[in-house]
């Protein structure tokens, strides 16, 4: 212990070397370490910022990608839904195979013609009826035989509901085969609402391909689109369409948000990937690892040649420094010796008033102070700007993810426009319900609103669904005048009537059946009852609902978000005591209660 002691004071702490060489070597000690802690700190810094941009800026260009191709292939819907209403061609799903007449064949084969010309990235549309009736407008160009479609693998999977599909086909013409998107969904007679064929439109891959081209990646990046199977949906490689994802690696990426992964590929492909709920799809972009590191490693020379030439500087300042403090002292360290041999004439040049133990003590007190406070106002200062910096990347997220209401009001009018021009009715009274539902949102920014509001709100809702379900649904209001004026939470009734369709549907229900009622519950509160026929909610599953609402906890796979978000907007407002309720038995439909505070004191009529 004793020879480790000496071996630090003389080897470490330079106990016998001079003032000079004491300060040189832990001076450079002292910059060398600040130095490189901050040079390696800034580099990781730097490249972990510069990755995490990248990463941010790759996810907002999929994310615009995505929103602009969900809405495009959206207008298809419309479409769609234009041709199955048109007159046409519902003579013809209403006539039996009987009666079928070249009449409404061809008045049919017109109507498709029309939507085909209306729009250059329609390839053809077809109409194929289960008695192996083909429509098409492709005609003698078309080279595969509709019959086959049955045979697809697809075709069996198209759902029962009404709703359409989206798939990956080849149209086979008479010197090539063109890769399209299919959007199919069967069609139903109006009389007996039993299916009796399939409505095929073929999308080309023309406006596809224009959004993609605007994806700005990087030199040697690309952007791809993968269905729920993991076959390619589009890839710059028109080869590779339809075909199964060579990356086994891509096929079990996650569901939820935008997420990267490095693909195990020749290139180390930096991959950014997003999920749509909407379309089952996966939309990706891959850039070579090689491409992000390169502006890292730009950044590490910038920082080492920084650190080189901070160290040479610091080394040139340190010296002098050194120089400047040693110098008094070896004056004094001379004219002492000159007191020994008995000289006592000679005098010191006074550099400074005190002495150098007490200027060093002293600076060195203030200079710590004077660390001290400036590091407290640098913390300061430092939170302050952070706080602010995240305040507005919050307002900017907040502003990025507004949505102009005014502009799709407009647009709904010109929908309804477009349809009173071409005489359909259906679609002119759903276009200008759902432009009264936006107007509504538009005209109201109170989180509550009177009950009678609320009920036109639900009301409009509910027309809406009976161009859906037609005579399979029915709904009934119950309520009294009283509670007309009486203060609701704003957009509560619509979200939970839409349950009864979304999850109360089932083969076995004929016909559904909402009933809305209003009852007094308290002195101080009142109840608002909305009861449907449908399938019910199983015992685990109404378990589970109850128990996310008392906690108010939302599911991970986003289920039953309405009920949660209304309970959660009453807690709120009301407080704990009020919220919603949920009954149910499982084939003996559901019950949701909504306890609400009697707000509104001039209340008309007696009790219930």
């Amino acid at each position: 212990m004793r020879k480790m002691a000496e071996f630090i004071k003389r080897f470490i702490l330079l106990k016998n070397q001079s003032l000079m060489i004491k300060l040189c070597v832990f001076s450079s000690f002292l910059v060398i370490f600040p130095v490189l802690s901050v040079g390696i700190f800034s580099y990781k810094r730097s490249s972990a910022e510069l990755e995490n941009e990248l990463r941010q800026s790759s996810r907002q260009v999929i994310d615009q990608v995505q929103t602009h191709i969900e809405y495009y292939l959206q207008d298809f819907e419309i479409t769609s839904l234009k041709i199955i209403n048109s007159p046409e061609l519902s003579s013809l799903l209403k006539s039996t195979k009987s009666d079928h007449k070249q009449s409404m064949i061809d008045g049919t084969r017109n109507t498709l013609k029309a939507a085909e010309y209306s729009r250059a990235d329609i390839s053809n549309i077809t109409i194929l009826l289960d008695n192996e009736q083909v429509i098409d407008t492709l005609g003698a160009r078309n080279f595969y035989p509709a019959t086959k479609i049955k045979e697809e693998y697809w075709y069996r999977l198209v759902p029962l509901n009404g709703m359409s599909m989206l798939v990956t086909r080849k149209l086979t013409l008479a010197n090539n085969e063109q890769p399209v998107i299919s959007l199919v969904r069967r069609l139903y007679n109006p009389r007996t609402l039993l299916p009796v064929g399939m409505l095929i439109i073929d999308i080309n891959f023309r406006r596809i391909e224009e959004i993609s081209n605007k994806v700005t990646i990087s030199k040697n990046g690309y952007f791809f689109i993968l269905d729920a199977n993991g076959h390619y949906i589009y890839h710059p490689d028109y080869t590779k369409l339809g075909k199964k994802v060579e990356y086994k690696q891509l096929v079990t990426l996650k569901t939820d948000g935008s997420h990267t992964e490095i693909l195990d590929n020749q290139r180390k492909d930096f991959v950014t990937f997003t999920f749509s709920q909407n379309l089952g799809w996966r939309f990706l972009t891959a850039v070579p690892y090689r491409d992000l590191t390169g502006g890292i490693i730009q950044i590490g020379k910038t920082i080492s040649t920084t650190i080189i030439i901070s160290l040479i500087l610091a080394y040139l300042i340190g010296f002098g420094f050194a120089t400047s403090i040693i110098r008094p002292i070896r004056r004094l360290q001379h004219f002492m010796k000159e007191v020994e041999t008995g000289h006592l004439e000679g005098r010191v040049r006074v550099v400074s008033n005190d002495e150098i133990g007490q200027l060093t003590a002293g600076f060195n007190n203030t200079v710590e102070k004077l660390a001290n406070l400036l590091e407290e106002v640098y913390v300061s200062k430092l939170r302050e700007a952070e706080m602010s910096l995240k305040q507005k990347e919050v307002e900017l997220k907040m502003l990025q993810s507004q949505m102009n209401p005014h502009f799709l009001y407009n647009s709904l009018e010109t929908i309804r426009g477009m349809a009173l021009e071409e005489n359909q009715e259906n679609i002119a009274v759903m276009s200008y319900s759902l432009g009264k539902l936006l107007r509504y949102n538009l005209n109201n920014q109170s989180s509550t609103v009177s009950l009678r509001e609320e009920l036109n709100f639900c009301e409009m809702y509910l027309k809406i669904q009976k161009f859906r379900f037609e005579d399979r649904f029915d709904y009934q209001f119950d309520v009294p005048e009283w509670a007309m004026e009486l203060k609701a939470i704003k957009f509560s009734l619509q979200p939970l009537v839409e349950n009864c369709f979304v999850h109360g549907h089932d083969a076995g229900v004929n016909k559904i059946k909402i009933v809305i009622s209003v009852y007094r519950y308290s002195e101080s509160s009142y109840v608002i009852s909305i009861c449907d026929n449908g399938k019910g909610i199983e015992a685990r599953n109404l378990e589970e609902i109850r128990k996310r609402i008392n906690l108010l906890t939302p599911a991970k796979d986003g289920k039953n978000i309405g009920i949660l978000n209304v309970h959660q907007r009453i807690h709120y407002l009301f407080g704990s005591e009020y919220g919603i309720t949920v009954r149910s038995k499982f084939g003996s439909g559901t019950k949701v209660l909504i306890h609400l505070p009697f707000l509104d004191q001039h209340m008309e009529g007696e009790k219930p």
